[in-house]
């Protein structure tokens, strides 16, 4: 045997589908076998394995044990000459195995090797290669000297961008997604370091195969299409921990003991600057609108008032005191903004319709609370109307203008993305666009866009594929899906490339797969509990949830002598209501058994109750409660919380 492809899963099945499909097509060029190792997965990625692609190797682990053990589960069981780690959010183009396999044919000094990889839009990766990671090297890239010199042969080591990409070139380290690598090497350097449980071990590799005598080489002669972390999440903070911990075992194998401390500190240092950048863009992205919204609101009373007094007021008394300005006003302005967050206007992208509707909120439920008042708080109504009618008009203003700029937050990118082309032959390309109707979300314009020109032209058919660039500004699209069946990889990374900046999100269509898949996102069809499971992860949803638990929390805390006898559990009972004062339950998350957890559905914190407790008088089996979850999730209302906890209010005890 010449190549084993292995491949590590674990709960990505929808992008282990389409690295699979061109991993066949690929293996029809060379002698090859491919491995999948799943890692306990829960999204049926086995069942779909064994009955979409039957020539492959399956190993079915228990539990999860990790990249570095599970490639070594296949890599002791395979004969072949070359062994192949992939990611499964990968997609390899047609002639990926031959030319790399030919390649180090021709250079027997090669150990390992790496090919250039693109992200879901077309757009260069930069760690296709990279340099050693030593205490210098992390101190450029830590401190940003690496993203500001990027060319430099001195700052710019870590990804090498000093580098053609487009040629061939020694490199140090190998990416994990594509690590191409002699068996016969391996067997003199040994595999993956065990102690590695996810990152830092193609580092590792990399690294003993130079030490070995071998050469790893960066080969751009063909590409793959990497979604670059989709099954590990790289922007969380459990991420970064996690990885720059394996720097560490790193440094502290490789180098010596004063380099290994430096490296240490130099890693702990970029943990929490990398933590304290990401609270502060995330709190300064959250608060800048309301700010701005705040000042503009508060300089609009300020000048009403202020006329006010002068027009109307000082002829016949004295103007409004100090406290006014300092407190009346802050408190209109902080629940006219209230109004504006409950409905949805501080939502990403920012809508003018939620900004009107939450003004309008704030200014009803300031009315009702001026008239319980006493008289000598009660100031001039015509000055809250006025203030609020400036701020229809201002804070409008000033979203519009946001738009115009071109800033996306403000933009109506959302109905943009929703106007799609699809990319194929005629029959592939309606089998696409029906799948895409039965999505939840519904594009409001779907446009064919066939291979060729033909005297033939299928109804909603808009143009060839040579002209798609000139389609996607002519029709306003936001987004392009590939119909794969009838596309190669290679083309299809083409035209992602030639079109990648025209700031439109592509999507690839497997065949005959009711996927389709992008660098962002999975959607489904035809498949009632795939469609938009995520509405309770949706801003305002999650608001929602979050608000009513701490109000019925605390309402149950400061009335606790009197519904505590309803409980069954009451010590129990205490506890959750503190923990969900503080933010470490909710009422209701997701039911769960060892045959059923959580399955692919967006992450909840852990609930006292769930679902099934609606039924509290049935007997629910696992498959019910299961699908109970799936409803939850996807039809996500205020009303199913306080449902589930009136009938299962006994039951708010339970740990």
């Amino acid at each position: 045997m010449k190549l084993s492809v292995i491949i590590v899963n674990y709960n990505v099945k929808h992008f282990l589908e389409q690295c699979l499909n061109s991993v066949r097509k690929a293996a029809q060029h060379v002698d090859a076998e491919i491995w999948v190792v799943d890692n306990n997965s829960v999204d049926q990625s086995v069942e779909m394995v064994r009955d979409k692609f039957p020539e492959v190797k399956v190993i079915a682990n228990k539990d999860n044990r990790g990249f570095s053990v599970a490639n070594n589960q296949a890599i002791k069981l395979s004969n072949s000459e070359y062994i192949l780690l992939l990611n499964p959010d990968t997609v390899v183009e047609e002639f990926t195995f031959a030319k790399v396999v030919e390649f180090m044919d021709q250079n027997s000094d090669a150990g390992g090797l790496g090919v250039k990889m693109v992200d879901g839009n077309g757009v260069f990766l930069p760690e296709s290669k990279r340099g050693l990671p030593t205490p210098a090297v992390a101190f450029y890239k830590i401190f940003g000297l690496s993203a500001i010199f990027p060319k430099s042969r001195t700052f710019g080591k870590y990804h090498l961008g000093f580098l053609n990409e487009n040629e061939i070139h020694y490199v140090d380290v190998l990416s994990g997604a594509f690590m191409l690598m002699r068996k016969s090497v391996l067997d003199k350097v040994g595999l993956l370091d065990e102690t590695f449980f996810m990152y830092g071990e193609d580092i590792d590799l990399s690294y003993r195969i130079i030490k070995g005598g071998f050469k790893n080489y960066y080969f751009p002669q063909t590409r793959i299409i990497h979604y670059k972390g989709e099954s590990t999440k790289k922007s969380s903070v459990n991420y970064v921990f996690v990885f720059y911990q394996a720097m560490i075992i790193f440094a502290r194998k490789h180098f010596s003991l004063r380099y290994a401390r430096l490296f240490s500190l130099l890693i702990h240092l970029a943990i929490y600057l990398r933590a304290s950048l990401s609270v502060i863009r995330r709190l300064s992205s959250r608060v800048f609108l309301p700010v701005i919204d705040a000042a503009i609101l508060y300089i609009g009373f300020y000048f009403i008032k202020s006329y006010w007094e002068q027009t109307w007021l000082l002829p016949h008394s004295s103007a409004y005191p100090l406290l006014y300005m300092l407190y009346i006003v802050p408190i209109y302005i902080l629940i006219l903004l209230g109004g504006v967050l409950l409905t949805g206007g501080y939502d990403k992208p920012y809508q003018i319709p939620r900004l009107v509707k939450g003004l309008f909120s704030g200014i009803i439920a300031i009315l009702v609370m001026y008239a319980l008042l006493p008289e000598n708080y009660r100031y001039s109504r015509a000055i809250i109307i006025a203030g609020t009618f400036w701020g229809f008009i201002s804070l409008s203003g000033i979203r519009f203008v946001f738009q115009m700029m071109g800033f996306s937050a403000f933009g109506n990118h959302e109905e943009k993305k929703n106007r799609i082309a699809i990319v194929g032959e005629s029959s592939e390309s309606q089998r696409v666009a029906a799948l895409l109707r039965n999505m939840s979300r519904k594009p409001s314009f779907i446009g064919l866009v066939s291979l060729k020109e033909s005297d033939k032209k299928v109804e909603g058919e808009i143009g060839t594929v040579d002209q798609l660039q000139e389609i996607i500004r002519v029709y306003g699209l936001g987004e392009v899906v590939f119909c794969a069946r009838d596309m190669s990889a290679q083309h299809i990374i083409d035209q992602m490339i030639q079109l990648q900046n025209q700031g439109i999100d592509y999507k690839i269509a497997p065949e005959e797969s009711m996927a389709i898949i992008g660098s962002k996102s999975i959607s489904a069809g035809n498949d009632l509990f795939m469609i938009d499971v995520d509405s309770i992860t949706k801003p305002q949803n999650k608001r929602n949830k979050r608000i009513t638990d701490l109000l019925l929390a605390f309402s149950l805390f400061i009335t606790l002598p009197l519904n505590v006898w309803f409980v069954d559990k009451k010590s129990g009972y205490l506890w959750n209501l503190i923990q969900v004062l503080v933010s470490q339950k909710t009422f209701v998350a997701y039911y769960f058994s060892k045959q059923h957890s959580q399955q692919a559905l967006p992450h909840l914190k852990a609930g006292i109750l769930h679902p099934g407790h609606a039924f509290a008088s049935e007997t629910l089996n696992d498959d019910t409660l299961s699908r109970l979850n799936l409803l939850y999730s996807r039809d996500y209302k205020i009303a199913n919380d306080l449902e589930i906890i009136w009938k299962g209010f006994k039951f708010l005890g339970n740990r």
